[in-house]
């Protein structure tokens, strides 16, 4: 059983408008024009509302804790009310307590709505983004920023398009093996403290912190600056999490897999990644083991398992010379 240690699992359960509009502000290309007194209220879902029902009266199941998106068509009914009925409509929405509320198009809100939105203390956001354009790009923002998270001790490397994480106990040659594998023109992601994060229910991201990226420590050399020795190409900011391995002190008698027909896997942050254990002893390339093991993973992913292949292999042969006799 491979087991692989988590630490500071944390979830984020809630989102202020001000990390929000502060994190995202150029690339949404947002603008306050009104509740900036509100900017400390919370986003409590990833997910944004078109509050056009609620205009009309209805709701029913209406998104309170989400963003609330006006965009040309919820504006244009704004735009036809007089400044009683807009004030009624926008006054019942802002009663639920409802986190901010963004304007696409660079549409001009009217001072009856300006007013509301300072009075009730939510803010008032403008965009000249579309709003199916605002909507895709905020959900994804939103997405990484509700991402459960965890780090991981251990060395995380881009090898052929497989995002392997090599783990281990302190000193079992992790750093080595992964300058090993730079040097052979695979890409580092993180050294020795990989951060992971959890996208929906797809996929583990794994980075390194900004502090430490592109950088390694080698037992005997010190502190490496990987980039400055093998170029721009030898580091990557991120890389999606597709098999960990485990180095482990080889033993006299340690039971080791010799097929390859036992599969393992380590639960991070509720997803299962594939995972296998490689003893440590003299005379091994574990760079090359590791290298290879990534390859494997890789054919896997196209449906290809070798050790499948061949025991099927073995077992048609078998029913083979048993029919003959």
């Amino acid at each position: 059983m491979i087991d692989i240690h988590t630490n500071n699992t944390k979830f984020v359960e809630a989102v202020t408008v001000r990390e929000f509009y502060e994190s995202f502000k150029e690339p949404l290309k947002m603008e306050i024009v009104a509740g900036e007194e509100g900017l400390d209220k919370t986003i409590r879902e990833r997910s944004l509302n078109r509050p056009a029902l609620a205009m009309v009266g209805f709701f029913t199941a209406f998104a309170a804790k989400r963003i609330q998106l006006l965009g040309a068509g919820e504006m244009a009914f704004l735009r036809e009310q007089s400044e009683q009925e807009e004030e009624v409509i926008m006054t019942a929405i802002l009663e639920r307590k409802v986190p901010c509320m963004i304007i696409s198009r660079q549409l001009a809100p009217s001072k009856t709505l300006k007013q509301l939105a300072n009075k009730y203390k939510t803010p008032l956001i403008r965009t000249p983004l579309k709003s199916k354009t605002f909507t895709t790009e905020a959900t994804l923002l939103l997405e990484d920023k509700f991402a459960p998270r965890t780090h991981i001790h251990g060395t995380l490397l881009d090898i052929k398009g497989i995002g392997t994480l090599i783990c281990g106990e302190s000193g079992v040659g992790k750093s080595e093996c992964a300058l090993a594998l730079i040097e052979r023109g695979h890409s580092l992601v993180a050294d020795d403290l990989t951060y992971v994060r959890r996208l929906s229910e797809r996929e583990l991201l794994g980075n390194s912190s900004e502090l430490s990226r592109g950088y390694m420590e080698c037992r005997g050399l010190g502190i490496i600056n990987i980039a400055e020795l093998f170029g721009v190409r030898s580091v990557r900011l991120e890389k999606r999490l597709d098999l960990i391995i485990n180095f482990t002190i080889w033993h006299l008698g340690m039971d080791e897999e010799r097929t390859g027909l036992e599969e393992n896997s380590v639960e991070i942050l509720g997803l299962k990644v594939p995972a296998m254990e490689i003893p440590v002893r003299p005379g091994r390339d574990m760079a090359r083991l590791v290298e290879v093991a990534a390859m494997v993973q890789a054919l896997k992913k196209m449906g290809h398992d070798s050790a499948t292949e061949f025991n099927e292999r073995l077992i048609a042969n078998m029913a083979n010379k048993a029919r003959e006799k």
